[in-house]
């Protein structure tokens, strides 16, 4: 595995890809469908949609937040009609969260705006550039899920 913090010129990409990626990331964050659910929220109903559902508990390690705040976070999802509650089916003393219709039609729509809004900006580079993002995609793809 590669040393990156050796010379200078890593140590300045290393950082310019942390600056970049994040302030990529907080322009994305704002371009939501329903301004109503917070980041996290969305977060979690992006969890569903990719993982399936799941018990409180284990979003709440997918989250990265704690147990008693994936409660509330669930709880207010749940008063949107966003997350549907359904019985543990090995362990009845636990939920299973699952993610409704309401749900998977807002992330769709939230999906589309975001990837108009991302093509639209790539719209601006020239074609090396372009080619240069494209190639880097999967590799971004994989650094988030490491």
């Amino acid at each position: 595995m590669p040393d990156l913090s050796r010379t200078p010129d890593d140590t300045a990409a290393v950082n310019a890809l942390r600056s970049g990626v994040m302030r990529l990331s907080r322009r994305l964050k704002h371009q939501r469908v329903d301004e109503s659910l917070s980041p996290t929220e969305m977060s979690v109903l992006g969890t569903l949609a990719r993982c399936g559902s799941a018990t409180p508990g284990e979003l709440a390690r997918k989250e990265h937040v704690q147990p008693p705040s994936m409660t509330r976070i669930v709880a207010l999802l749940e008063s949107k009609g966003l997350v549907g509650l359904e019985p543990h089916p090995e362990d009845r003393r636990q939920k299973v969260v699952r993610q409704t219709e309401l749900a998977e039609a807002m992330l769709e729509e939230s999906r589309r705006k975001r990837n108009a809004w991302l093509a639209e900006l790539a719209g601006r580079l020239d074609e090396d550039e372009w080619a240069t993002l494209r190639a880097a995609a999967p590799v971004l793809e994989k650094l988030a899920h490491m």
